[in-house]
């Protein structure tokens, strides 16, 4: 079959540029279903707690992926200012991920740890007076937002159909766990769980980090 026929014919045109995507993307996606490194949970990668599952869902709600992506490239330049490149493994878990490289503020991929909890609840309530030149907008209704069990323990099962191994009795005792907890306190959580897994073994050799703050 020559080019001008195909060119010149709409039909068969269409038919194999769709072949021709449909190739491509089994060559590039196929593979990845069966590496480990993109289908297992990364060393030491820890399950989150209700209140960072429902912290989770704040940060999707909000919008705040829109502006700030949880992916390092491997760059020289990003490894110097957000930590270790992010690896598949890091979100086997998130769904959905949070990955992309779309950067209005900065990656949050390694800001677990980094500021105190008392730093974020500023900055979330008004960001300028943590970061005079921010244009993110403030969220103080979080702070007056209680958190619903019940929809946590709804999410926790609704995660666990998909591959999150859950336990029962965590799934079961949600309400419990976030009971008196605002939607703030859930965020604050979730972005205080966004840091580099840590297998037992490196866990125990490294020194406590000092805290965080601004």
């Amino acid at each position: 079959m020559n080019h001008e026929l195909v060119e010149k014919n709409v039909g068969w045109l269409g038919i194999l540029i769709v072949v021709a995507i449909a190739f491509g993307g089994l060559v590039e996606i196929v593979p990845l279903m069966f590496q480990k490194a993109a289908t297992e949970p990364a060393p030491g990668l820890q399950m989150r707690t209700p209140l960072q599952v429902a912290g989770r869902d704040v940060f999707v709600r909000e919008g705040c992926y829109n502006c700030h992506s949880q992916m390092v490239r491997g760059l020289h330049e990003e490894v110097l200012r957000y930590g270790p490149r992010s690896t598949a493994g890091e979100s086997v878990w998130d769904h959905p991920f949070q990955w992309g490289s779309k950067r209005t503020g900065p990656d949050l991929a390694r800001v677990g740890g980094r500021y105190s909890d008392d730093w974020h609840r500023i900055h979330l309530l008004n960001p300028r007076d943590v970061v005079p030149e921010s244009n993110m907008p403030g969220y103080p209704w979080l702070a007056e937002q209680a958190v619903d069990g019940e929809e946590v323990q709804a999410m926790m099962r609704a995660l666990k159909i998909v591959g999150v191994p859950f336990p029962e009795d965590e799934i079961a005792g949600a309400p419990q766990a976030v009971a008196g907890k605002t939607k703030m306190d859930a965020l604050i959580a979730f972005l205080q769980s966004l840091k580099v897994p840590q297998a037992p073994a490196q866990a125990a050799t490294e020194a406590p980090a000092a805290p965080g703050g601004a």
